[in-house]
Order: C-alpha cells, then structure tokens, then sequence
C-alpha cells in the first residue's frame, strides 16, 4: 500500500467547539497535499468546504447529523441533514439516539435513521455512529441490526468524543455480525500504524482518524 492509497481510506475532520476557519483551511490544503478521502467539519463550514473543494471531486466534504451527542429530537435531526445537503454535504454521519437504544427502544432508533437517510439523494453517502464506547458487549449485535436495516452505507463505531481505545477486538466483532452487509468505519482511538493495519485486516474500509495520528501512519507508507 502506497501513501495515497492509505489516504483514500481516512476521513480527517475538525470538530472540535474550538475549530475555526483557520483551521478548516490548514485542514482542507493537508486534504489535498495527501488526498485523504474526506474533510469532516461541523455542519457550519459545510457550505464553505463545499465552495473550498468544488474543484476537488475527489476529496469528499463531510458534516454530522446530531453531533456529539445523538439526543436531539428527530425533526432537528432531519433539519440539519435537510441544511447539509443544501450546503453540499456528499458524506453525512449520523449519530444514533444511543440514550434511547440503550433503553430498548428500538423501533424509534430504526425509525428515526430511517427518517433522516430517505432525505439523502444517491450521490450523498450515509454513516450511522453507534457510539461503540457507550455499548457493553451484549448490545452490539442489536445497534449492527440496526444500522444495516436503516439502510445506512457505513456503520461508524464511534464520534471520538468519548474516550475510549481502537476496539480492535470489538470491531472484529463488528465485522463478524455485519458480514458484509454494510461497510464499516473506525473511528475513535486510533493512533498507530499497527492499530491501522490490524483493522485494515480485519475489513474495515473506512477510518476517521485524529489529524496528526493520520498524518503519521499515512507517512509511514512509502511514497508515491
């Protein structure tokens, strides 16, 4: 695997409460610098990493749906990805209601992907964040059923905003329970080159890695 084609693997993002337009630009120039796949900012930028990247088609511009915390109310929800897909958004995360699902109600956390995903039209890619930290073992297979009945394209295990490692053994899991019926982004913890290369191993085909750590494991491949 060469440099570029590792960065055709990972969404670098700049979500944090603190992120300005300094930043997003300093993000978006490393975007085309490396070719990383996917600049992620919070849905204010959208329209303006949009107009930033009109003539990159290959670097897709991304935004999140009832970010970090995934508790807002489901008209909110659809309102803000309605906003993003008027700004331009062409890859949109969603994070599911974990608080609900985490009291079995199921059918509203269904009901509600499904709400939000029937707004994106075919050329917008769609990831459901299950939060994987917030999850003991035994609720992973009920949060992948849902994801993959949603009809969401990605499963995402995580924001990054709860603490909390790679998950590689989780995501193993992941992956067996999914069996290929939606891909799979990690996301949250990864640091390392070896971290990557493990999850890589395992199938995942897509990463959402800290800047500086994509950096670093993207420079550790050879160069093209």
């Amino acid at each position: 695997m060469t440099s570029i084609q590792a960065a055709r693997l990972i969404d670098i993002s700049a979500v944090r409460t603190h992120h300005s337009l300094s930043d997003i630009k300093e993000m978006v120039d490393i975007a085309r610098r490396y070719r990383f796949i996917n600049v992620h900012t919070l849905p204010c930028w959208t329209k303006t990493v949009s107009e930033m990247l009109k003539d990159d088609p290959d670097i897709r511009v991304g935004a999140p749906v009832g970010f970090p915390g995934g508790g807002h109310k489901t008209k909110v929800k659809m309102l803000e990805a309605e906003q993003l897909i008027e700004d331009g958004v062409q890859e949109m995360d969603i994070v599911m209601n974990v608080g609900r699902f985490k009291n079995h109600e199921f059918s509203y956390v269904l009901d509600e992907l499904k709400q939000i995903i029937a707004l994106a039209p075919e050329s917008v890619l769609v990831k459901v964040i299950i939060e994987l930290n917030c999850l003991d073992d035994s609720e992973i297979a009920a949060a992948c059923n849902i994801v993959i009945d949603s009809g969401a394209d990605f499963l995402k295990t995580g924001t990054g905003w709860v603490p909390g490692d790679a998950n590689i053994d989780r995501i193993a899991r992941i992956k067996e329970l999914t069996r290929g019926k939606v891909k799979v982004k990690a996301a949250g913890g990864i640091r390392t080159r070896e971290e990557f290369d493990k999850l890589l191993s395992l199938g995942v085909e897509r990463f959402g890695i800290n800047l500086m750590s994509a950096l670093s494991i993207v420079e550790s491949f050879n160069q093209e």
